[in-house]
């Protein structure tokens, strides 16, 4: 693959740590029990030193170079490449465990190929260092989802809820597009095809044992890794980037 198909996939992997790790942080000082206030916001961090690592690389691409900040900070929404999924509200806790529980089984998979792929050493450092975190992600979101699914007849429905809204964003981690091919096909990207079978196989696991069910009949949205984003994810940025757009050379 070339520098421009490489830089595209950073963005992509930048962007998707980038936004979701906003979001989590938006929790701060205001989850449900002190133990998840924390919990919440260390995930948060997990994923902004992995976004700063791949938004660094993705900008020592540009023309001219750019640093992580550039890339966080003074891109507009259609700039990003962050899937759909990420970019949704918070909304209540089970509508965060849900997203979270998604993407997890997602970035656990994609993770492991990229730290034991040969094609960029640097990916694979930085992908290897997350392995660990992100593990105890995927169990932290696994387990919110089998007690919330399993307790109340309130949050069991809340937890339905969450996944009927959260589902149509799913198949875009899967959507490949001549980047996503190039990347393949250079063994930099494991087979997309493949790792939703097994997402598929994880996340239903779960799912089952939790006594929820997938919402049939899903009309599924993609859009994001063009640029095409809901309205959410303007929103989040006027906040997260006010601040050095208003003071120019501030920095994280």
């Amino acid at each position: 693959m070339n520098n421009s198909q490489l830089k595209e996939v950073l963005l992509r992997l930048g962007d998707d740590s980038l936004v979701l790790a906003q979001r989590l942080g938006e929790w701060c000082g205001h989850a449900p029990i002190l133990e998840e206030d924390i919990a919440l916001t260390n995930i948060s961090l997990d994923l902004l030193g992995r976004a700063q690592n791949y938004l660094r690389l993705a900008g020592e691409l540009c023309d001219p170079v750019k640093t992580d900040d550039n890339l966080a900070f003074h891109r507009d929404p259609e700039e990003f490449k962050n899937l759909l999924l990420v970019e949704q509200p918070n909304g209540h806790f089970g509508d965060t465990i849900c997203r979270q529980f998604l993407f997890d089984s997602y970035s656990s998979l994609l993770t492991k190929h990229l730290a034991n792929q040969s094609v960029n050493a640097e990916v694979a450092g930085i992908a290897a260092k997350a392995i660990k975190e992100i593990r105890y992600h995927v169990d932290h979101s696994s387990k919110w989802m089998l007690r919330l699914g399993g307790g109340t007849s309130e949050s069991h429905e809340k937890i339905q809820g969450s996944l009927n809204e959260l589902w149509q964003f799913t198949d875009e981690m899967f959507s490949i597009d001549s980047v996503d091919d190039a990347a393949i096909s250079s063994g930099l990207y494991p087979d997309l095809i493949a790792i939703k079978s097994q997402w598929l196989d994880n996340v239903m696991a779960t799912i089952n044992e939790a006594g929820l069910a997938i919402p049939s009949n899903c009309e599924m949205k993609i859009g994001g890794r063009r640029g095409k984003h809901t309205p959410h994810l303007g929103e989040m940025l006027e906040v997260m980037q006010v601040l050095p757009r208003t003071y120019p050379g501030t920095t994280w």
